[in-house]
């Protein structure tokens, strides 16, 4: 095992901002496509959970927090400064998109997925997760970027579930009062290091090599 192994799903948000940290800092991971209704066994084996994403080490630790996987990342390397200017701000990315209890997270999950939740409102689910939006909207306020010109860490770490939110209802998300946070979400989506963390890879099989990334 010369590279690390990371466990991955394309359209995953955690998994997502994992590679976006791996892809920024240039470590070299043998990235397996893992299909969620199919988890090989070896992911089992480093993951309790069966999280996805989930990041071997070669000396046999293993990650599997996708937070902790972009802190791995960049304390190798921070290239752009992603760690530089909002400490403050992490541990309430932290909050609102830890699975299960976030703030932003649990709306954004009984909106798109109404029937996993017992007496869940989609509506009532969205315009919360709407309210939330419109927070980060007013802290955007001309600014490209949560804390000014460049992306950081916050940016990446929460974009993917925005970008999930506003994939439940492209019309209607469009429609809402909140320009600086669709810039936001834009500016990322056709972004060149979007595009180069969301390629797409035949599912691994076990026995099998990866393909590398980063």
């Amino acid at each position: 095992m010369t590279h690390p192994i990371l466990y991955s799903f394309r359209r995953c948000p955690y998994a997502m901002r994992a590679r976006l940290a791996i892809c920024v800092s240039a470590q070299r991971v043998e990235l397996r496509e893992v299909f969620l209704r199919n988890k090989p066994a070896s992911l089992l084996a480093i993951s309790p959970n069966a999280t996805i994403p989930a990041l071997l080490l070669p000396d046999g630790s293993a990650i599997d927090e996708s937070i902790e996987i972009m802190d791995w990342a960049l304390a190798q390397n921070d290239p752009e400064g992603w760690l530089d200017g909002d400490q403050a701000m992490r541990a309430e990315i932290v909050e609102m998109t830890t699975q299960g209890t976030g703030s932003f997270k649990r709306h954004l999950d009984a909106y798109k997925y109404p029937d996993k939740y017992e007496n869940a409102d989609p509506i009532i689910e969205r315009d919360s997760g709407l309210n939330i939006l419109k927070h980060i909207n007013d802290q955007l306020g001309s600014n490209p970027y949560l804390f000014g010109d460049t992306p950081t860490y916050s940016d990446m770490a929460l974009l993917p579930f925005i970008r999930q939110y506003a994939h439940t209802d492209k019309d209607w998300f469009l429609a809402q009062a909140i320009p600086n946070v669709q810039d936001w979400l834009t500016r990322f989506l056709t972004s060149d290091r979007f595009a180069a963390v969301m390629t797409k890879y035949e599912p691994w099989q076990e026995g099998t090599k990866g393909v590398m990334f980063g």
